[in-house]
């Protein structure tokens, strides 16, 4: 049998600083970047919104509508599909369904039918048709003009309301979030945040609320023409010299 050799043990006070010393660094958890203070500079917030504005200066909502009832439908169409697609549904669904009551007197199949090609339409059928019975029957027909109101019609979450609230009837009670809009607040240091509602209440503390509305406008805009997902084109960005990004694929 091979003989152990003993090591002899160090007393705790003599190893105490080499120890530590030797000991191999734990790997901490990688924290969430901090959004950096220069980020938010009001100097940097005006001149990102200048030159936005600047580049798209008639800058406004994609979705085809005529007033107020429209535009919910169309937002709530609009979820998980292009709104050129949209642009293609809605006429035929509103010369069959042209008001709240004819729509929540239409079956759910028959709204199904219409809506098919925008996906999800068993949900979004669903939502439109109480959508539609309860702005019948809590708001003489009218769609809301405020916030808490629009909240408790089906269909409508916060994006949705925020839509019909700024673009129908020009009322800023906050910031449109989409996938666009979550996508270039974080490219540009706005927001570290994942969450829409959490996006939505940094921007609003940050962007002058006179400018709510149309910065997201803007904003959608840029990220469907410049800003893409996958590959930006930050060769032609009226922002590149502003964004420091680490998926930026050219540099000035």
């Amino acid at each position: 049998m091979p003989t152990t050799k003993t090591v002899p043990k160090k007393s705790s006070k003599a190893s105490g600083v080499n120890a530590t010393l030797a000991r191999p660094a734990s790997k901490a958890k990688p924290k969430a970047k901090a959004t950096a203070k220069n980020d938010l500079a009001p100097e940097r917030i005006a001149e990102i919104l200048r030159r936005l504005e600047a580049a798209y200066p008639n800058a406004e909502c994609a979705l085809h509508h005529r007033n107020a009832w429209e535009l919910l439908v169309a937002t709530i169409l609009s979820a998980q599909c292009t709104d050129a697609r949209v642009n293609m549904v809605t006429p035929e669904l509103f010369r069959k369904f042209p008001t709240p009551k004819a729509m929540a007197d239409a079956s759910l199949p028959a709204i199904e039918a219409e809506i098919r090609s925008t996906g999800f339409y068993h949900n979004k059928a669903k939502s439109i048709s109480g959508a539609a019975r309860r702005i019948v029957s809590e708001f003489n027909g009218q769609v809301p003009r405020t916030m808490a109101e629009l909240l408790t019609v089906p269909g409508a979450a916060r994006k949705t309301a925020n839509v019909v609230l700024g673009v129908a009837y020009k009322v800023a009670e906050g910031v449109v979030v989409d996938t666009h809009v979550l996508r270039l607040s974080r490219r540009l240091g706005l927001t570290q945040s994942e969450e829409p509602k959490k996006v939505e209440q940094e921007l609003m503390q940050i962007i002058p609320k006179d400018h709510w509305i149309q910065f997201s406008h803007e904003l959608i805009h840029h990220g469907r023409q410049i800003c893409i997902a996958r590959k930006p084109k930050c060769i032609d960005c009226t922002l590149e010299t502003l964004c420091h990004s680490a998926d930026k694929t050219w540099h000035s």
